[in-house]
């Protein structure tokens, strides 16, 4: 990143040492972290923190990016749990903007159990892309999923 500038994480980043690659197939490199939900700069479920360089570009690109900043960010989410490092900014984001609309201590548990399985299963993470795909996902988790003026809602 010296001579490039920052990057964004790849799916085969010739930064990942072969100890990283582990770290990151169970998600034990985010573990780290727990120590800033201790301190209260974090929480346990939110979305992921970003470096400021990227944010100030998403913000540019994606006008609704900056909802992300009305909640703490955190270790996991449903980014996180529907989606692996490689899923674009657009789907992290609409995973993003889809917790915040309907955070609940349910739903923030039920992502805490759903983030458990993605650590034990590695193929419990497989991505989301389309719409129709990640409303089947969160029909599966019990919500009564609609679509309103272009924001998915969830009907706990």
């Amino acid at each position: 990143e010296k001579m490039t500038g920052p990057v964004l994480a790849t799916e085969d980043d010739p930064r990942i040492t072969k100890v990283g690659k582990v770290l990151r197939a169970t998600r034990l490199d985010e573990l780290p972290q727990l120590f800033n939900v201790l301190k209260g700069d974090m929480s346990f479920v939110g979305p992921r923190p970003e470096r400021p360089y990227f944010v100030e570009q998403f913000e540019k690109q994606y006008p609704s990016y900056k909802y992300r900043h009305n909640v703490k960010a955190g270790i996991t989410g449903l980014a996180q749990v529907f989606g692996k490092y490689t899923t674009d900014v657009d789907d992290k984001l609409r995973l993003d903007l889809i917790y915040i609309t309907n955070y609940s201590l349910w739903l923030d548990i039920k992502i805490i159990l759903l983030t458990l399985k993605t650590i034990f299963i590695k193929e419990a993470s497989s991505g989301v892309k389309r719409e129709m795909e990640l409303e089947e996902l969160l029909k599966s988790l019990n919500y009564n999923v609609y679509s309103e003026l272009g924001i998915t809602k969830i009907d706990k």
